[in-house]
């Protein structure tokens, strides 16, 4: 079983690493390497519409980036209760076909799946998937929990590389403007609690949007929560 001191040891060399595509590269290789999977999705999190978007795929054949996946983890109800219970899950057979989507389904031997919350304290910002597996593969409890602790591990460390001025990012109205629409306002509750104009709202989420080099505010409000600039 993999131990915690080992998974540690790989994720520190990370540190060294300063482009942000390579470290999550690296995060997806470590995952290959210490888990019997042959492939990983790697996803970023929004709590706002519960918004899982892709980011790459990496199988031992290489790399390939899906930014084209984009799902409401409440349809995914192996995703959903990973990511709101903050542990690692698995399912096979006809679950499989229940839990999943057929985009998940690359051949006619996938019928299963594992997901990873990748969480800093109680905030999920992202997630693993996987569909194919080593043939010795066995998924049992004691897996899936190291593969939760690698979840957590690499939570902490996209959180430690952030750097120091992130917080710095947004203007003080930009973030309020951030933080409402994490909480559920809409932009004329946001006008009349701030006394602003809706347009000014509108102008506030689309700089903001700009600064955190984003493309929408779903993925705003998800790279904040990563960040750990809203909770």
């Amino acid at each position: 079983m993999t131990s915690q001191y080992t998974l540690q040891h790989r994720i520190q060399k990370l540190e060294d690493v300063t482009s942000h595509e390579e470290r999550l590269f690296i995060i997806l290789e470590v995952y290959l390497d210490f888990y019997p999977v042959k492939n990983s999705y790697l996803f970023r999190f929004s709590p706002l519409g519960n918004l899982g978007e892709g980011i790459i795929l990496l199988t031992t054949g290489g790399i390939v980036h899906i930014g084209d996946i984009w799902d409401d983890i409440r349809t995914l109800p192996i995703i959903f209760s990973s990511i709101r219970e903050k542990k690692a899950k698995y399912c096979s057979g006809l679950e499989f076909l229940k839990q999943t989507s057929s985009k998940y389904i690359t051949s006619s031997n996938v019928n299963s799946m594992v997901v990873v919350p990748i969480c800093f304290r109680s905030v999920v910002i992202g997630y693993i998937c996987s569909t194919e597996f080593q043939d010795t593969a066995v998924i049992n409890d004691n897996v899936l929990s190291t593969l939760t602790l690698y979840g957590k591990l690499i939570g902490k460390f996209l959180k430690k590389s952030e750097s120091v001025e992130d917080s710095q990012v947004l203007s003080k109205r930009e973030l309020e403007v951030m933080k409402r629409i994490a909480w559920g306002e809409s932009t004329k509750e946001m006008g009349v609690s701030m006394e602003i104009s809706e347009l000014t709202v509108k102008q506030y989420v689309k700089t903001a949007i700009k600064k955190l080099g984003v493309q929408n505010r779903s993925h705003a409000i998800g790279e904040l929560f990563r960040r750990g600039i809203i909770s």
